[in-house]
């Protein structure tokens, strides 16, 4: 599968006009955490970062990028720091809870997570929590049950040295009764979450939360200082019709501003790249304008989701186009 992907990219006009060199040598055929060519990627692409402009914020990369090599059974999720490291040069990640949730309770699991870390020299920064309830579910009962669903992933977070785990504001209802449902869920999330010194951060994520001016009101009613937002560049449709196409989309401009005064980290998502290595669907040049404006200088995280390129090939791309975008920004 990874061959004919990297066939495909040195076929494409990506090649000569968005991808470095360097980009191009990560896509190696599969995924091994000691090849050559990835460990001189990861090499080139430091030197490059470090003799250039400094950017105003700080790459990490969700792990979401590699789902398919997860999947895949090619890449273990615990391998997913170092190989992050040694492929892409990048030194911190954002995991995704479905990957570990069936393993999460098994005696030495969450250490040997934390080993594989840090022996890589790789920050822990968040856990993407899915799958753990609504915590803007209507039903009071219901609601206790999801905020008591994600406890374990805080405690996984507080181990691994997070920030934050990033959660959804979803529940059945109207926009106004779920809004209130959902601050009140966030808030008491947030009160387990302040002893251990960890953020509850929102993304959006379809249904009412891709509504930026919703989900920045959800965040104010829950009022807690560390229930804040994830803004993600490319998560803002809000409803589909059943074949999964979008049929009402909120302004990705308009809600990345309004989730930004909340924001303790930042989603970059890329899904297709045109020849001059932009994406197609966001300007990342507006975006990270907005960022920056914001007064952010945290981590910004890579996530790809296309399918012309490899997820390798689609995350330095990503990379590429950060460094260039965050250079180019005064």
């Amino acid at each position: 599968m990874y061959q004919n992907r990297r066939t495909f990219i040195k076929q494409s006009g990506l090649m000569m006009a968005g991808i470095s060199f360097y980009g191009l040598s990560a896509c190696s055929d599969g995924v091994s955490n000691n090849s050559n060519n990835a460990n001189t990627a990861a090499i080139d692409s430091t030197t490059t970062a470090a003799n250039s402009k400094e950017l105003f914020f700080k790459i990490s990369l969700a792990q979401w990028s590699l789902h398919k090599a997860i999947f895949d059974g090619q890449l273990d999720p615990l391998d997913f720091p170092a190989y992050t490291k040694n492929t892409f040069g990048i030194d911190a990640v954002e995991y995704v809870n479905q990957f570990y949730k069936d393993n999460i309770g098994k005696e030495g699991y969450l250490r040997e997570w934390k080993k594989r870390a840090d022996d890589a020299g790789v920050h822990s920064l968040l856990i993407m929590v899915d799958g753990e309830g609504n915590l803007g579910d209507l039903d009071a009962d219901a609601r206790r049950q999801a905020v008591d669903n994600h406890k374990k992933w805080l405690e996984a977070a507080q181990y691994l040295g997070c920030h934050s785990i990033r959660v959804n504001a979803a529940g059945e209802g109207s926009p106004e009764e779920v809004a209130a449902a959902a601050a009140e869920g966030l808030a008491a999330l947030g009160d387990l979450a302040a002893p251990m010194n960890l953020n509850v951060i929102v993304e959006n994520h379809g249904g009412y939360s891709s509504n930026g001016q919703w989900l920045a009101g959800v965040i104010q009613n829950a009022g807690k200082d560390n229930v804040g937002t994830l803004p993600d560049f490319g998560n803002f449709c809000i409803e589909r019709d059943d074949d999964g196409n979008c049929i009402n989309e909120y302004d990705r401009y308009k809600g990345v501003e309004e989730l930004m005064p909340f924001a303790k980290a930042v989603s970059a998502k890329t899904n297709d790249f045109d020849e001059a290595g932009n994406e197609k669907n966001t300007d990342f040049t507006k975006m990270m304008k907005i960022v920056k404006e914001h007064g952010y200088t945290g981590y910004v995280g890579i996530e790809y989701e296309g399918s012309d390129l490899s997820e390798e090939a689609g995350i330095m791309a990503t990379k590429e186009l950060l460094i260039r975008t965050g250079q180019s920004i005064e």
